[in-house]
């Protein structure tokens, strides 16, 4: 039915397992079981199959299977750790530097206006550099690509920097470059983010060449950074549910992370997945 290990539906049916005890569900009152309803969420992902046929193949409505993907969603989501959390284990496993990227997530067009800095009325979570409707996730990257944080998802106007400044993420990297000295990497979208945050030096405006020893420094920059455009290949990849979003697009976060989580788990689990 879909190429995830048996191990990945196990754990999550035991997660979905523990989230029905927390609410009380009595026993035999769902129309799945707890495996199945992890399969069903797997298959979602794994193939974003839509969800009306995905529940006529399970035998449940339409509407309890948008309720099971959701719930799986959540599940998956609430494993994932905190940014410091994130950056505190990428320390201790011994990893020099982080790369901090963003991308931004398709979605259906949508009605949601706001300002421009210019004052001007424009559609929210359209992005003008990427010409398309989406929502902007930040990621924090291993120095080998394996993305270990996502963001919450923000409206696809805005600017990168602004996304990571709004939620926090480069002050937390300013706080584990001086405490963990754990640097990070980013493109020239983040020039001014601040103590620890190594970008590419910009050319100058007068048309003058950069000297050798910046240069030097971009190329080194380039060879390293590259990693960070994998850890969101690695998640878009193996997961086409991130491929295009029909829900509300603040959900997207979410369903990041969720994935975010499931790769991981291939990854400590499965070392052939890598």
């Amino acid at each position: 039915m879909v190429d995830v290990p048996r191990e990945l539906v196990r754990y999550l049916a035991r997660l979905l397992a523990a989230e029905r005890r927390a609410r009380g569900t009595r026993r035999g009152t769902r129309a799945l079981s707890c495996f199945y309803q992890a399969l069903l969420v797997l298959i979602w992902f794994r193939k974003a199959e839509d969800k009306t046929l995905l529940g006529a193949g399970f035998g449940v409505s339409r509407a309890t299977a948008y309720r099971y993907v959701a719930e799986g969603v959540a599940v998956l989501a609430a494993q994932t750790p905190g940014l410091h959390e994130a950056l505190r284990r990428v320390a201790d496993d011994g990893w020099s530097y982080v790369i901090l990227d963003g991308k931004l997530f398709d979605c259906d067009r949508l009605a949601e206006t706001t300002l421009s800095v210019k004052g001007d009325t424009i559609d929210a979570w359209y992005s003008g550099k990427h010409r398309d409707f989406g929502a902007n996730i930040q990621a924090i990257m291993r120095p080998d690509g394996l993305p270990i944080w996502t963001s919450d998802a923000m409206p696809g106007h805005l600017h990168d920097l602004t996304c990571a400044q709004q939620q926090g993420i480069t002050a937390a990297l300013n706080w584990s470059a001086a405490e963990l000295e754990l640097p990070a990497l980013a493109n020239a979208g983040y020039d001014g983010a601040g103590h620890g945050i190594k970008t590419p030096v910009k050319q100058p405006t007068d048309g003058r060449r950069l000297a050798l020893a910046n240069r030097t420094t971009n190329r080194l920059l380039r060879g390293l950074r590259w990693q960070g455009e994998r850890g969101f290949a690695i998640l878009h990849g193996r997961w086409k549910a991130l491929h295009h979003t029909t829900s509300s697009p603040r959900g997207i976060g979410d369903i990041v992370a969720a994935a975010l989580h499931l790769t991981h788990f291939e990854y400590r689990y499965l070392p052939e997945s890598r």
